[in-house]
């Protein structure tokens, strides 16, 4: 049964677990995996999941502090108060194509609105154009920056709207 929700430490010892493996030439991933878990701790990031019963096939995360953002134009994308930032939005391959991004994203942002939340900006590479077509659709289209890192990134927002 697949399911949407906050993720516990559980869920990202998982996560990290399955990266570290698919990564296990690159040491660097064991003490991302101990930074990231600590941030999710401290709640600067709050990350979601996608669950096929008690397995991790998916994963977003709101990040709430621009110190967990490692862009040089992190203050536009981040200010700890009405504006967050979407990050590691993913989902494994044979689950693709199925709606499941885009009510993790919904979940997300209800989440966000709840703490007062009001613009919510992701990043995408330029190449990526499958990806930018998609955040598009889901309302993240208003143009905020560039920044070049190993690739061009382009930065967008959307404006959460809240019901009266």
């Amino acid at each position: 049964m697949i399911s949407y929700r906050r993720a516990t430490i559980e869920d990202l010892e998982k996560i990290w677990d399955k990266d570290i493996q698919a990564n296990s030439d690159d040491e660097r991933y064991l003490r991302w995996k101990d930074e990231f878990i600590e941030a999710n701790k401290l709640e600067n990031i709050v990350t979601f999941v996608i669950l096929n019963d008690d397995d991790p096939i998916g994963q977003a995360s709101l990040v709430l502090s621009k110190n967990n953002i490692k862009f040089k134009c992190r203050d536009l994308l981040c200010d700890g108060r009405e504006r967050a930032y979407l990050s590691t939005l993913r989902i494994e391959k044979s689950f693709e194509g199925q709606g499941h991004i885009s009510k993790l994203i919904k979940t997300i942002e209800n989440f966000a609105k709840n703490k007062g939340v009001k613009f919510l900006t992701i990043g995408v590479e330029a190449k990526e154009t499958r990806n930018l077509s998609i955040y598009l659709h889901f309302g993240y289209n208003e143009f905020i920056t560039s920044e070049t890192d190993d690739t061009l990134i382009l930065f967008y927002q959307k404006k959460l709207s809240y019901g009266l």
